[in-house]
């Protein structure tokens, strides 16, 4: 039988059943606490009941901080993870407690993140929510739904094909070559990702000691995908590498993504190349592999491509091309 006192302005009702951890919630009136406590009571009877009490105790926002601690730096992406995790801590759904954390409410931070970013963004905000609940379902003992997957998500956009033209890469290069303050590392930074269509992660985490010249070949015992592979360097890609100062640090290319990717904008303005983005030059350098690597597989082995489906976003052959390779 629960028991039901009064505890200054609300009621008190406590469950109390062998087999069972106290359940203990308060309400504004005795009728309210009442009925809770014969609900509870039923689902222990009829084998239902899973206690609610951690999921209506813990915030969102506890949980998301206990898996930046504990789980996202073990990512390869952390330092990204942390900054969209910390950004949606600033966000009203983190106020929330676990048991209200309902597919409208998910959907209203969709929506918010809708009015300010784009839909590629968004479903990756998404995806990293999803995968925090999972994980608090799984390993933390939260016994609830998963609402992210309840919910209608933004449609994927198209694929970018923005290619660089040679006129324009030279255009680029030009307003990357280190004059005054300019960055030394940008110019070569970009030559490099264009002769080898690497992902900006993998650039700039590259290491001298995984740089073999003679056999113009780079290593990266790390990737997107979990596998190592090697890369094959053009002699413009080895002349320019060949060229860099070595750094203290041990990498090629000593800068960090925010510094990288402000140069970057800045050069794209000066060259009047407006919405040029650092990874348009894999989707250059794809393209104009594909001229010489026309094997799929020798292709995908060099951009790290693990399916057909993804290396077709990258690789962007022009109508005219292909109409001279049918004669």
């Amino acid at each position: 039988m629960a028991n039901i006192r009064k505890l200054g302005q609300s009621w008190q009702a406590r469950v109390r059943r062998r087999g069972f951890p106290d359940e203990t919630k308060s309400f504004p009136t005795k009728a309210e606490a009442e009925r809770w406590a014969r609900s509870i009571e039923g689902e222990m009877d009829r084998g239902e009941f899973v206690s609610r009490t951690e999921a209506e105790q813990t915030t969102f926002g506890e949980v998301i901080q206990r898996y930046m601690e504990t789980i996202t730096p073990k990512k390869r992406g952390h330092v990204e993870e942390t900054i969209r995790l910390t950004a949606t801590l600033r966000h009203r759904i983190a106020k929330l407690s676990m048991a209200n954390l309902t597919p409208q409410a998910i959907a209203d931070f969709r929506d918010d993140r809708l009015s300010t970013c784009k839909a590629n963004t968004v479903i990756r905000d998404l995806a990293v929510l999803s995968s925090i609940i999972n994980h608090a379902r799984r390993e933390w003992g939260f016994v609830l739904q998963n609402p992210v997957e309840m919910i209608r998500k933004p449609t994927m956009p198209p694929g970018r094909d923005r290619v660089l033209s040679p006129a324009e890469e030279a255009r680029l290069l030009q307003e990357l070559a280190p004059i005054g303050r300019r960055n030394p590392i940008m110019q070569p930074l970009v030559i490099v990702a264009v002769e080898t269509a690497m992902r900006r992660g993998e650039l700039l985490g590259l290491r001298w000691e995984h740089v073999y010249l003679d056999r113009r070949v780079i290593f990266l015992p790390i990737t997107k995908n979990g596998h190592s592979r090697y890369v094959p360097l053009s002699s413009r890609a080895a002349e320019t590498i060949e060229k860099l100062p070595k750094s203290l640090d041990g990498r090629l290319f000593p800068i960090n993504i925010a510094a990288m990717e402000a140069a970057f904008l800045k050069a794209v303005r000066r060259a009047g190349l407006h919405g040029l983005h650092f990874h348009d030059l894999r989707h250059t350098g794809a393209s104009r592999m594909a001229n010489k690597l026309p094997n799929v597989i020798e292709l995908a082995s060099v951009t790290g491509h693990t399916s057909l489906q993804m290396l077709k976003r990258y690789y962007h052959p022009k109508a005219e091309e292909l109409a001279r390779k049918l004669g």
